[in-house]
C-alpha cells in the first residue's frame, strides 16, 4: 500500500455451497463467561445461489447514533474491563512502559527557506510538538503543540507541509483517531493561525506553490448527513487554495467525474514549475501520472501516463527532464527518465538504473545525486547514482535494520534520515551528499540495554516449498521453548521492516520472544511477493504464518500453549482466519481492527479500494475464495479456541467497527470452549493514527497482561535499567 486508505492491511477446506450455520446460542457453549447477548435477526444473503446468514447485521450500524449497538458496546466494554482487572501482570507492564516511553524523541528535520522543521516528545506527551529552528543547531521552539487542543490527548497533529520559503505552515487536525482533515496554515514567523480553513480532506497529499501563495490538495464531497464516518468515499478533486480565501473559493485543478472511484495525490516538484498529480483506482500501486505546467497563463492537466497499469513514482525532475521510479518490465523496479518536451503524444520512457535482485524500495534526487533505498532480504541497502545512472557506491549505515523518513531537495546537498531496528530506537541523522559523511543529529536516550537482545533472521518452508524469512528477537540467554509472540502482516505490498517499538520490550525483558514472519502479500520480494499472497492466492498468506507457527514450536522456539499470534488491520484479518483455519496450534490471539467481514468489506468508508488485494464479493469467480476465509462467516463451534481478546475502536472510520462486532458476537456465541473470548472497544480512537500515548501504554499492558496469563510467561517487576527484580 503506498496511500493512507490502504489498511498502516483461508479456508482449509472449502465452504459448501448451502446456508451458513446459524451459530450455536449462547446456552450451549462451554464457557463460563458472562457475555452480553447479541440479538439475532433473520438476515440471509444470496451469493450466486449460496445463502449467507449474517444474524449481526445489525452492529453495522454506527456506534455513536445507535443505542442498542451503544448498549451492546457498554455491556461488552464491562465484561472485558473485569476479566482485565484480575490478570496480576498488568500493572507490572503499564509501569514498565511508562519507564520504556520516558524518552526524549525526534522527527526527521524539513529544512524549507533556511528553518528546520521537526517533531519532538519530551517523553509521555500524548502527541508529538511541531518545533522549528531557524539553523541547524539553533535552539527549537515549538510552533504547535497538540497537547492542548482536547482534555482526553484524543486531538493530533496530523501531515504538515511548510511552504517553500519556509514562512508558512499548513497543518492537519485529526480529531478521535479519523481519517478526516481539517486543514489550518499557520504563520511561521509570529505563530499566528491564520484563518484559512479546509474540511472534507482525507486521503490527501499537499504541496505548496512556489512563492508560498497557496497550495494544491485533494478533497471529497461534504458526505450525507449522519453518513460522515460510514460512507463510501468517492469523487475526489484536486483543488489550489489560495491563501486567505474560503474554501468555496478554491479552484478546481483536476477531476475525473466519469470515474467516481479514483483517487488524486499531489507534488509540486522542487523547482515550482510543475505540478504531478498522481491517480489511482485501488491499494493497488498502479497509477495513471498527468502534470500541469504551472509557469503556463492557463492551467492545462496534461496526462503522461494513462491507463493504470504499472508504479509510478516522481524521483525529481531537471527542467523537463522527469526521473521515476516504476516497476514498468522490472518488477522489483527500475529508474527511468521521460522528457516532457519530447515531440510525441506520450513522452518516450530511457532506463536509467535496471532492475537489481533487491527490490527498489524509495528513490529521491538529492543535492543533484539520486539515492536510491533497496530492500535485501527485508534490510535497508541506500545506494547512490549519478544522475546519468552511474553507480556511486553505497550510503554506509549504522547496522542492519530500516531506513525510514528522508528529507531534502534536488539542490541542497543536506539531507535527513531516521534509522532504526528491532532493538535500535529510532536515530537522526544528517547527510551531506557532496561530501558523503554522516553524522548524529539526534539520538535517544533508552531505558534498557539495546545490547542485552538478539535479532537473528531465519528462513523456513511454507505448505507449498516458498521460502520465507522471519526475524526472531529475544533477551541474550533465553533458551529452551519460551512465550513467544508472532506477528505479520501479510497484505497490499506493505514490506514490515525491522523496526523499533518500546511496546515489544516490555514483553522481550520478561523473557518473552518476539518473532515477525514476512510472508507473502507483503512488498518484501517485489510484485510477485504481492500478488503470491493477493486475490485467489490469499490463502498462501494464512498457510504461511500456520507455517511460521509450525516451525517456531519445531525448533524449540517456543512450545506447546506458549505461542500467542498479533496483527493489525488486514492483519487482523489474518489472525480471524488462522484461527478458524488452526485453533489448536495457537494459545491466545490479539485481532486488531480487523477486516472480519470479508464480503461485506467494500461497503463502507475506503474499503472498496481494498478490492485490489481481496477481490468483489459480488462477482462469482472472488465470492468463494472470499467466503472460505471469512473470519466472521468460519467461526466454527465444536473445537476448542484460543484465548482471544479482539480490539476496534468507535472512530475507526478505515475499517468500521461493525468488522470487529460482528465476529466477537459470533465468538461468544459459539461452542468453542472454556478460554475467554473478549473485546476491548475504545472511545475517541481510530484505526490507530494520532492515539495518545496514555491510551497505547494501558491497551498494550492489558494485551501483553492478557497473553502473558496463556502462554504461560511469568511476570516480574523490572529495574530501571532492564534488570528483573529478584
Amino acid at each position: 500500500m503506498r496511500r493512507a486508505m490502504c489498511l498502516i492491511l483461508l479456508a482449509s477446506t472449502a465452504v459448501p455451497a448451502t446456508a451458513q450455520p446459524t451459530p450455536p446460542s449462547p446456552a450451549s457453549t462451554s464457557t463460563a463467561m458472562p457475555y452480553p447477548a447479541a440479538r439475532k435477526v433473520d438476515q440471509v444473503d444470496d451469493y450466486f445461489g449460496t445463502k449467507v446468514a449474517d444474524p449481526y447485521r445489525w452492529l453495522e450500524n454506527d456506534v455513536r447514533t445507535d443505542k442498542e449497538v451503544q448498549d451492546w458496546v457498554a455491556a461488552e466494554n464491562k465484561v472485558t474491563d473485569a476479566y482485565l482487572a484480575t490478570l496480576p501482570g498488568r500493572d507490572v507492564f503499564k509501569a514498565r512502559l511508562q519507564a520504556l516511553f520516558n524518552y526524549e524523541r525526534f522527527g526527521v528535520p524539513q529544512k524549507k527557506g533556511g528553518h528546520y522543521f521537526y517533531t519532538h516528545n519530551t517523553g509521555l506527551q500524548n502527541q508529538s510538538a511541531l518545533f522549528v529552528r531557524d539553523s541547524l543547531n539553533g535552539e527549537g521552539r515549538v510552533l504547535i503543540d497538540p497537547n492542548g487542543w482536547s482534555k482526553d490527548g484524543a486531538t493530533a497533529l496530523g501531515e504538515w507541509v511548510p511552504s517553500d520559503d519556509g514562512s508558512k505552515l499548513l497543518y492537519t487536525i485529526q480529531d478521535g483517531g479519523t481519517d478526516w482533515r481539517t486543514v489550518k496554515v499557520i504563520d511561521v514567523k509570529t505563530g499566528q493561525v491564520l484563518p484559512d480553513t479546509l474540511e472534507w480532506v482525507k486521503f490527501s497529499g499537499f504541496a505548496w506553490k512556489k512563492g508560498g501563495t497557496g497550495f494544491f490538495y485533494a478533497r471529497y464531497p461534504e458526505p450525507p448527513a449522519g453518513a460522515k464516518f460510514q460512507s463510501t468515499n468517492e469523487n475526489q478533486k484536486v483543488y489550489f487554495h489560495k491563501i486567505g480565501d474560503p474554501q468555496s473559493a478554491d479552484a478546481l485543478i483536476y477531476a475525473t467525474p466519469d470515474k467516481p472511484k479514483q483517487g488524486h495525490e499531489v507534488q509540486v516538484t522542487d523547482d515550482g514549475k510543475w505540478l504531478v498529480i498522481t491517480t489511482t483506482e485501488g491499494t493497488d500501486v498502479r497509477y495513471e501520472i498527468t502534470v500541469v505546467d504551472l509557469t503556463a497563463p492557463k492551467l492545462a492537466p496534461r496526462t503522461i501516463v494513462p491507463g493504470l497499469e504499472n508504479q509510478w513514482s516522481l524521483i525529481g525532475n531537471v527542467g523537463g527532464n522527469f526521473y521515476w521510479m516504476t516497476d514498468k518490465g522490472a518488477p522489483k523496479g527500475r529508474i527511468v527518465t521521460m522528457n516532457l518536451f519530447a515531440k510525441s503524444a506520450l513522452p518516450p520512457v530511457t532506463e536509467l538504473v535496471p532492475e537489481d535482485k533487491d527490490v527498489l524500495e524509495s528513490a529521491s534526487i538529492l543535492g543533484g545525486k539520486i539515492i536510491a533505498n533497496y530492500l535485501s532480504d527485508v534490510k535497508s541497502d541506500v545506494r547512490r547514482f549519478a544522475l546519468d545512472g552511474k553507480s556511486e557506491g553505497h550510503v554506509a549505515l549504522p547496522g542492519i535494520g530500516t531506513v525510514v523518513g528522508g528529507s531534502g531537495t534536488d539542490t541542497d546537498s543536506e539531507s535527513f534520515y531516521a534509522f532504526t531496528s528491532f532493538t535500535v530506537p529510532t536515530t537522526v541523522y544528517r547527510y551531506d551528499v557532496a561530501s558523503g559523511q554522516t553524522s548524529v543529529w539526534a539520538a535517544p536516550q533508552v531505558a534498557f540495554d539495546p545490547a542485552s537482545y538478539a535479532v537473528e533472521q531465519r528462513f523456513y518452508a511454507s505448505k507449498d516449498g516458498t521460502r520465507v524469512p522471519m526475524f526472531i528477537v529475544r533477551r541474550k540467554g533465553t533458551t529452551g521453548p519460551a512465550p513467544t509472540l508472532l506477528y505479520a502482516y501479510g497484505g497490499f505490498n506493505i514490506s514490515e521492516n525491522p523496526t523499533f517499538s518500546a511496546t515489544r520490550i516490555a514483553w522481550l525483558e520478561q523473557g518473552g520472544v518476539y518473532v515477525l514472519a514476512n510472508i507473502r502479500g507483503g512488498g518484501e520480494y517485489g510484485r510477485a511477493w504481492h500478488d503470491g499472497g493477493r486475490l485467489h492466492n490469499k490463502q498462501n498468506v494464512f498457510d504461511d504464518f500456520i507455517a511460521a507457527g509450525e516451525y517456531l514450536k519445531a525448533q524449540g522456539i517456543t512450545g506447546k500453549d506458549q505461542l500467542a499470534i498479533l496483527g493489525a488491520s488486514n492483519g487482523g484479518l489474518l489472525i480471524g482466519a488462522v484461527v478458524n483455519q488452526r485453533p489448536d496450534l495457537f494459545a491466545a490471539a490479539l485481532p486488531q481492527v480487523g477486516v472480519m467481514d470479508i464480503l461485506r468489506f467494500n461497503r463502507f468508508t475506503a474499503g472498496r479500494y481494498w478490492v485490489d488485494d481481496y477481490g468483489y464479493p459480488n462477482k462469482a469467480e472472488d465470492f468463494p475464495v472470499l467466503y472460505a476465509y471469512s473470519p466472521y462467516h468460519n467461526v466454527k463451534g465444536g473445537r476448542d479456541y484460543p484465548a482471544i481478546l479482539a480490539a476496534t475502536a468507535d472512530t475507526d472510520d478505515r475499517v468500521v467497527p461493525g468488522h470487529t462486532f460482528k465476529y466477537t458476537a459470533a465468538l461468544q456465541a459459539a461452542d468453542i470452549g472454556p478460554k475467554p473470548h473478549l473485546v476491548r472497544i475504545e472511545t475517541r480512537a481510530g484505526h490507530g493514527s494520532g492515539k495518545p500515548i496514555d491510551k497505547i501504554i494501558d491497551e498494550t499492558a492489558s494485551d501483553w497482561a492478557f497473553i502473558a496469563k496463556w502462554t504461560g510467561l511469568n511476570v516480574h517487576p523490572i529495574l530501571g535499567n532492564g534488570g528483573k527484580k529478584s
